[in-house]
């Protein structure tokens, strides 16, 4: 069977290898600034009664993200290496855990929004209090090797947290009546999208996982080898209009796309369409981070779960990516596009010019692939409270790839691993096509 329907067709393409990376040049303190500084202004917008909104389960309050990154830093850091340091509260060592059971308890996930002190001001003041605690450890003296590690893992933890901050603040403002807007719209990128095709990639034995040069979450390691059969890559993402196709063609309505599962989360939430979808008319509209706007057609479609996307791709007569196919693709190419600091914070349409690799491939949306989260060959979490991270939610769990429109541009890289459960649809989560090479 085809790739895709007639008008979606593909034709082959050779692969390009990546540019070099530029060398960082910041300090490890002006990076931790910096990160910090983009926190504070990603909330700058939101007023106070903003920060304690909690709209799902899933999701968390602002005010809450404030707290337990600057928890990070003091619990696995500051009050681990510097002499004498007092924490801002005693109580804030449970109050802003999130899952370390190792650490000690923690207030239901639930239930964050219910917890109206600490006051924003005081939150805020206890980001500043870890701040000038973080600048003393790292000016008094050159950080050790295990301090300079954790300091990197507390960036990228936080940046995580960043991500997470705009996907919630956008479902946030979505239950509101209202439906504020976070941010002014963006201005419209180019709206003609190249023509899908499909990139060859030969069978063979790769290299996946991250190497020890650079910083990476412990679930991105031991770099392995694996056997990867010759499969087609698809040049771009899913449009809109080629997810109104699948809904035209009653996608919603017919069991035989679904998985067994997908089918009953169908049935159970009455899913006809990406969250944030709503019907006007012949119209579809959507509820995007700077308000209700016309769905845009060449657009990525976006907040899809994962049964949606397994869906769409079986009708369109193709298959998500394992994670390791997508990782071969991703690491020829250079990690570029609609992130976060570029401030759209919603999928851009891909551009137009004919390129002999894929586009996309970093931004826009996640991409969920075909793979359960599980542990790579040799996997040991850290010793400790920190092995909490990332291993114990090894079950029951999809990997998505690439980062979105929201994730910070140093953040992401072709070994990253997201990971959620197959009915999440609040997360910028998208889909690209691949299938077996014939």
């Amino acid at each position: 069977m085809s790739l895709f329907k007639s008008v979606l067709s593909f034709r082959s393409a050779p692969v390009e290898q990546p540019e070099e990376e530029p060398a960082a040049a910041d300090t490890l303190l002006s990076q931790y600034q910096a990160m910090r500084q983009q926190t504070e202004a990603l909330v700058a917008p939101l007023s106070p009664e903003d920060q304690m909104v909690q709209s799902c389960p899933e999701a968390s309050p602002c005010k809450w993200h404030l707290a337990h990154a600057s928890w990070f830093f003091e619990t696995f850091i500051l009050s681990e290496h510097l002499k004498d340091y007092r924490p801002f509260h005693p109580q804030f060592r449970s109050l802003f855990n999130s899952y370390y059971n190792a650490v000690g308890a923690q207030p239901e996930k639930a239930i964050r929004n219910t917890f109206s002190r600490p006051s924003l001001d005081e939150v805020q003041k206890y980001r500043r209090y870890v701040d000038g605690q973080m600048q003393k450890l790292l000016e008094s003296s050159p950080p050790s090797e295990a301090i300079a590690k954790l300091v990197e893992l507390g960036i990228n933890h936080e940046q995580q947290h960043q991500e997470l901050l705009v996907t919630d603040i956008k479902h946030a403002f979505w239950i509101n009546p209202l439906r504020p807007g976070y941010q002014l719209s963006p201005t419209a990128l180019n709206t003609a999208v190249p023509p899908q095709k499909a990139h060859r990639y030969d069978e063979g034995v790769y290299e996946t996982g991250a190497d020890d040069t650079a910083f990476h979450f412990d679930n991105e390691s031991p770099r392995h080898k694996v056997y990867v059969q010759p499969f087609r890559f698809a040049q771009r993402l899913v449009t809109c209009s080629e997810y109104l196709a699948f809904m035209d063609d009653q996608g919603y309505s017919r069991p035989e796309l679904w998985l067994s599962d997908g089918w009953m989360a169908l049935q159970a939430h009455k899913w006809d369409a990406p969250l944030y979808w709503e019907k006007s008319g012949q119209d579809w509209s959507q509820f995007t981070c700077s308000g209700m706007r016309k769905v845009e057609e060449h657009e990525p479609v976006c907040h899809v779960s994962y049964y949606e996307a397994d869906a769409f791709a079986r009708w369109a007569g193709a298959r998500l990516p394992g994670e390791f196919e997508w990782e071969v693709a991703a690491s020829r190419i250079k990690v570029e596009g609609n992130m976060l600091e570029d401030g759209r914070f919603h999928p851009a349409a891909a551009r137009s010019a004919e390129t002999e690799k894929p586009v996309q491939i970093f931004g826009d949306v996640w991409e969920w692939t075909a793979s359960g989260y599980l542990p790579y060959p040799g996997y040991k979490p850290a010793v400790g409270a920190l092995g909490e991270y990332n291993g114990k939610f090894m079950c029951n769990q999809m990997v998505l790839r690439g980062g979105s429109c929201v994730t910070p541009r140093s953040h992401i890289r072709a070994s990253y691993r997201n990971f959620f459960p197959p009915e999440t649809r609040w997360q910028f989560s998208g889909i690209r096509l691949a299938d077996d090479s014939i």
